[in-house]
């Protein structure tokens, strides 16, 4: 179920939306499918980089496990400040997080920065197009920028769908999105 129509057409408004769909789904919120098509894409040795969700964000985890069971190496943002790039740093299930800025859970600054493969992405709002409406500080634009080969699939709730999410210049597409429902291409 997409966000009602006639839908805001800028991002602060559908991003109030979208996190009150979200939200609306309360504790009980229905696990993120892992598709055929996403498991086709991960290979032993290939570096996937989640997320920790934070708040009502979709959960990455069985994605994540899908990953892991096909011998891939998971990494985790790190966030420094807002100013600062995010990295990604490795991370093997079961080891410590720290608190990093934001209320985000991170490796430690310690753990070893790598080059992901396949980045998966938390949304806050998508379209059909495999556009996208994320925090807004633009972490993930610049991640996308600096690494162009990795693979982009975002992971939302259905009820996070708009009919078009507005495009800056800056934005990069999505490969792909999952939704406890589908997975979705162009």
């Amino acid at each position: 179920m997409a966000v009602p129509s006639p839908f805001p057409s800028d991002k602060r408004t559908i991003r109030a939306v979208a996190r009150a769909a979200r939200d609306a789904l309360g504790q009980d919120r229905p696990a993120i499918v892992v598709p055929a098509a996403f498991r086709s894409l991960l290979r032993p040795g290939m570096i996937v980089a989640s997320y920790v969700p934070f708040g009502s964000e979709a959960d990455p985890s069985p994605l994540a496990q899908a990953a892991l069971e096909a011998g891939c190496t998971i990494a985790l943002p790190y966030v420094v400040d807002r100013a600062t790039r995010m990295r990604f740093l490795s991370w093997n299930h079961g080891d410590l997080l720290a608190a990093g800025p934001y209320g985000l859970q991170q490796p430690s600054s310690d753990a070893a920065e790598v080059a992901p493969d396949l980045i998966i992405t938390p949304l806050v709002a998508f379209d059909r197009g495999l556009g996208r409406v994320g925090q807004g500080a633009g972490y993930y634009d610049r991640a996308f920028a600096h690494f162009p080969q990795a693979f982009r699939v975002g992971i939302a709730y259905s009820v996070q769908e708009v009919a078009q999410t507005p495009a800056d210049p800056w934005d990069v597409p999505l490969h792909a999105i999952v939704t406890e429902k589908e997975w979705i291409t162009p």
